[in-house]
């Protein structure tokens, strides 16, 4: 991916931290979360923390909350939307809870929001949290050999919905009474648009290479976890930046909440890291958000893209991984840096 990077030009975020990307970026790097109790209840009668998106139902709520962020990422960059093709990332088709036709649903849902239709060469990526590094490659591909100029990788989740609670709650993946070692639900919508980086000038945020792998030891498998799939799509996503993993500053990633997802996150950097490098932050939004599923890919870009042009991020060079409940597994190396002209 050296000869096709991808730079990060705007965003759009609705988060229960923020209605748009300014706030939810500010929220998250102060900190601060929205974790309320909910309406749910868990088996022990006991109210559920969840992170909610403050706006009162008008309908569909995930496709109110996409159109919000598409807006805002095609207001930002200056395009209008329909002129652009938007790679919508959603949860897997077999995570528990989703509905029938969900996909077919939300897409014409949103479009009534719109007023609009998307651009004809718009897709789903039904992929969950590694679809955003799904969709980057993708947006590659129409980028640089469809000759297509810019491209909005888009993603909309809850967990907040009774069966897929219930059954994450039957599985004691969720955070309750009689369990804490689980994760907090959330909901969000997250936008970014990707084109060629501009040669000159300031500085930009750019995706210099994926990594993709399969974890043969996925959650709940009760096999010994070596974390193989997160080691193969780091080194992979590394060697396609032409960048070593010490070259790297500070890592961002959408670990929430279980102990599972932070001991594959060790596993990874001590196969990958073969010396000493103090220090090397780990920042995880859904400490703020809550699990907001394949919404966490495009939302930890504009996390990143806000840190390095708000001065605030913890270096220049930042190793994205992001990891599915079926053992798939992505990672993205991202470079704030200034193009120069040939």
């Amino acid at each position: 991916m050296k000869d096709t990077p991808l730079a990060i030009v705007a965003a759009g975020m609705v988060t229960g931290v923020g209605l748009d990307a300014p706030a939810s970026c500010a929220a998250i790097r102060a900190g601060l979360d929205n974790f309320q109790e909910t309406r749910f209840v868990d088996a022990g009668g006991e109210a559920l923390l969840g992170c909610e998106v403050p706006l009162a139902p008008t309908g569909d709520k995930q496709a109110t909350l996409l159109a919000m962020a598409l807006e805002e990422c095609a207001q930002a960059a200056g395009v209008a939307l329909e002129t652009v093709p938007v790679l919508l990332c959603l949860s897997e088709r077999e995570r528990p809870g989703r509905a029938d036709g969900h996909a077919e649903h939300l897409l014409a849902q949103l479009q009534r929001e719109l007023g609009r239709s998307l651009h004809a060469a718009s897709a789903l990526i039904q992929h969950g949290r590694v679809g955003a590094a799904v969709a980057l490659r993708q947006a590659r591909q129409l980028i640089y050999e469809q000759r297509v100029g810019q491209v909005i990788v888009a993603a909309v989740d809850s967990l907040l919905d009774e069966p897929a609670l219930r059954a994450y709650e039957q599985q004691r993946r969720l955070l309750t009474s009689g369990n804490g070692d689980g994760f907090i639900p959330g909901e969000a919508a997250s936008a970014v648009l990707v084109a060629r980086p501009a040669a000159g000038g300031q500085a930009q945020l750019l995706c210099l290479g994926l990594g993709y792998g399969v974890e043969p030891s996925p959650i709940g498998s009760g096999r010994p976890l070596r974390a193989d799939g997160l080691v193969k799509a780091i080194q992979d996503a590394l060697a396609a930046a032409g960048r070593p993993i010490d070259a790297m500053d500070f890592r961002l990633v959408d670990v929430s909440g279980e102990h599972y997802w932070f001991k594959e996150s060790s596993l990874a950097l001590l196969r990958t890291l073969r010396q000493p490098k103090e220090p090397f932050d780990i920042w995880h939004p859904a400490d703020c958000v809550g699990e907001v599923g394949a919404a966490i890919g495009p939302l930890m870009l504009a996390v990143a893209k806000a840190a390095c042009e708000g001065g605030y991020s913890a270096g220049d060079n930042i190793l994205c991984h992001f990891s599915n409940l079926d053992g798939r597994r992505a990672a993205a190396v991202l470079s704030f840096q200034a193009l120069r002209s040939h």
